[in-house]
């Protein structure tokens, strides 16, 4: 966007600090390519996602995604804009700058936003920038906010206060999930509902196995001996014969109980 580089008028040198790079300063930046490729997947095709380094202005662009809408790519340089924004931003205590509007090459009007990326010392090692043509007609831009007709994950996500409102509803969610299921007797009820927690990642949270230790009202050890033997494969002592289909659902039988333990994938 803009033109490449400063004007005469303004030498980079009078803008960047020209120490350089450290090993965290590119570690820092290599953080941020996912942070690129994030943001175009959820914003959509229409919007450019720039990540410069500041250590060389010649190159600066080390990761793009949608380049062709201003038909960059890595190993371009930066703007003369971009470095009006590092200009305002360099000593503030902001890091962002404000939208701004301007035009590519190509005459495409964009709405763009500049974001300084610091290291520990707050100096300005890179931008991200974002952004996004407005000439791309609004259905394109709509279409990637509507889900597919047949969604790929249906399932709820849950946006908890808090890491312990976090188990509270999960454990109570998993609780009317396992007694709703009339393939699990009421004998290996706890087992199930400790298992889909441990699937859901839900142990990983401190503290989560007193919490449902106490809400299943048994013993934080009982909790642990279902989980160590869900991680060793061994859900009853031994098991003769591990898997019986029903269905599409698969699941452990127990042949000394007849108790049937639902697998499921372990959620992401």
């Amino acid at each position: 966007m803009s033109r490449s580089l400063l004007t005469n008028e303004t030498s980079e040198l009078d803008l960047l600090d020209q120490r350089p790079f450290e090993q965290t300063d590119f570690d820092i930046l290599k953080s941020y390519e996912a942070v690129v490729d994030g943001l175009a997947m959820l914003i959509g095709s229409h919007c450019e996602i720039v990540l410069h380094s500041l250590q060389d202005l010649k190159c600066s662009a080390i990761r793009i995604a949608n380049g062709e809408h201003t038909g960059r790519k890595i190993g371009s340089p930066i703007t003369d804009l971009a470095l009006r924004m590092l200009h305002d931003m360099t000593g503030a205590d902001s890091s962002v700058s404000k939208c701004y509007f301007t035009r590519a090459k190509s005459g495409v009007l964009m709405k763009s936003l500049t974001i300084a990326i610091r290291n520990r010392e707050q100096r300005v090692i890179g931008l991200l920038c974002i952004n996004m043509n407005l000439d791309v007609p609004f259905s394109q831009i709509m279409n990637t906010f509507i889900p597919p007709e047949t969604p790929e994950v249906g399932s709820a996500v849950n946006f908890a206060s808090s890491v312990e409102d976090l188990v509270t509803q999960t454990l109570e969610f998993t609780i009317e999930e396992v007694n709703a299921d009339r393939n699990v007797s009421n004998n290996a009820k706890n087992r199930q509902i400790v298992l889909n927690l441990y699937e859901k990642g839900i142990f990983d949270i401190k503290d989560a196995i007193n919490q449902v230790a106490d809400r299943l009202n048994i013993s934080k050890h009982t909790v642990y001996l279902y989980i160590r033997q869900f991680k060793s494969g061994d859900f009853q002592g031994k098991i003769n014969n591990a898997l019986c289909h029903y269905g599409h659902r698969a699941g452990i039988w127990h042949p000394a109980g007849q108790q049937r333990i639902a697998v499921r994938p372990r959620a992401a």
